[in-house]
């Protein structure tokens, strides 16, 4: 059998593994599917202008010889009397001058392999190409089983390269496999990070792609809020045992404007009577929650208790504001109004509006913060009361388009069905004096 000799072969394999962090045998199977896609080309280039079916090669294959640093191409073809198709048969007089038994429908495996010189400068670009291709898909394969069903999606990260606005990380997932690369976005980035090379950092794995990207597979965050989750499940032991939960957590970790610094309010809650949440987190002289604070480049974080009355959530949820009163305006719509004394107005509503903002996050309510001495019930009522008539008139106009909607499709559909119904008469009815004219014949 002749063979394209590929000097080097082995140490190429060995080289690409290495670079690639790919098994050696994944390189082979790569490599041979290109060699492949390589012969096809050589093949329509001898046939310009022949149109092929997509299974028209699926009888070729490509025997990779690593010892022997070398290839070749096996084509399968069926023995027949007359050849129509050379590609796919062979004559029986040609076969039986070395295997005079043969008979006509039997199969035969064919050396096909065209001299170095012959497979062309296309057929190897096609070749490089394919392989490149390849390598990628096996090595997103092995990134998207190694990341997709993470228990701890935070991991450790170190700063590689800076591409546009993004930081290139460098990431592990802990099961003894190489470092791959992330990418961290500029909107997940924290404004106090200070992103040099080799700096590390704690990053939270927001998205494996499984569809082929530009630049890593991997996306990570260090604005995400499951970070912050993350930090205090691992330095609060009671919430590790389960004694404290976490209840929700708000983050605005890039806020609009350079004025703002980025900020978390989390809310925390116990069953156990004995023990204080808040203070679990906090820990003894702030030793807990600055552990985390530090991690996130010095954050405010504000932790606060959760309760299942809304007004006293709202009221906690604005800490460190003090609130003398929570009216809930509208419950349905979930809109509340909070009553402060004028020294705390500033205080309640937050620099640029982030610490009600953030409140809002956190309860799930619209929050109005309103001056105790200025706030005039009846005025405020009447407003109120005029919102809500205009949502219900709003939500019976919908209601209506949509019972409306339902009437017009169910009417659709009758006459839908009464269509096909007299189609399949008149089919019948056809059919019936087809087969009547049939037998009077």
């Amino acid at each position: 059998m002749s063979m394209v000799t590929l000097p080097g072969l082995e140490q190429l394999i060995y080289a690409i593994s290495e670079q690639k962090k790919l098994p050696a045998n994944v390189i082979e199977e790569a490599l041979k599917e290109a060699l492949l896609k390589g012969y096809e080309r050589y093949r329509r280039t001898q046939q310009m202008g022949e149109q092929f079916e997509e299974d028209y090669f699926d009888n070729i294959d490509v025997e990779l010889d690593v010892e022997q640093e070398g290839f070749r191409v096996l084509a399968t073809k069926t023995i027949v009397n007359q050849v129509e198709n050379p590609d796919h048969q062979i004559a029986l007089a040609d076969v039986q001058e070395v295997a005079p038994d043969a008979q006509a429908g039997e199969i035969v495996v064919l050396d096909v392999t065209p001299d170095k010189d012959d497979f062309g400068r296309m057929a190897a670009i096609q070749t490089k190409q394919v392989l490149s291709q390849k390598l990628r898909d096996h090595q997103r394969k092995l990134i998207q089983e190694e990341f997709q069903d993470l228990e701890d999606p935070v991991l450790m990260a170190k700063v590689l390269r800076f591409e546009r606005q993004s930081v290139i990380l460098g990431v592990s997932s802990g099961l003894g496999r190489p470092e791959v690369e992330a990418e961290l976005p500029r909107r997940e980035q924290l404004p106090n990070d200070n992103y040099r090379a080799n700096a590390t950092f704690r990053v939270f794995l927001k998205e494996v792609s499984e569809v082929p990207r530009r630049g890593p597979q991997l996306i990570v965050s260090r604005a995400n809020a499951g970070l912050v989750v993350y930090l205090f499940e691992n330095e609060v032991p009671e919430i590790q045992d389960g004694v404290v939960r976490i209840v929700a957590v708000a983050r605005e970790a890039n806020p609009p404007t350079r004025h703002v610094g980025p900020r978390t309010k989390i809310a925390v809650d116990t069953l156990e009577r004995e023990v204080d949440p808040v203070g679990a987190c906090i820990g003894a002289r702030g030793s807990r929650i600055q552990v985390v604070v530090n991690e996130l480049r010095g954050e405010k974080i504000d932790v606060i208790r959760w309760s299942p009355d809304p007004a006293t959530y709202i009221a906690n949820a604005l800490s460190p504001a003090r609130v003398q009163e929570v009216r809930l305006v509208d419950p349905e719509g979930r809109i509340a109004h909070v009553l402060v004394n004028d020294d705390q107005l500033s205080l309640a509503i937050g620099k640029e509006g982030q610490n009600v903002r953030l409140a809002a996050r956190l309860t799930g309510w619209k929050i109005d913060i309103k001056d105790v001495a200025l706030y005039d019930a009846v005025t405020e009522g009447q407003r109120i009361s005029e919102l809500i008539q205009e949502r219900q008139e709003r939500a019976a106009i919908a209601a209506e388009e949509e019972a409306r909607a339902a009437a017009e499709a169910a009417e659709l559909a009758e006459w839908e069905a009464e269509e096909a119904a007299l189609a399949a008469a008149e089919a019948a009815a056809e059919l019936a004096a087809a087969e009547a004219e049939e037998e009077t014949v």
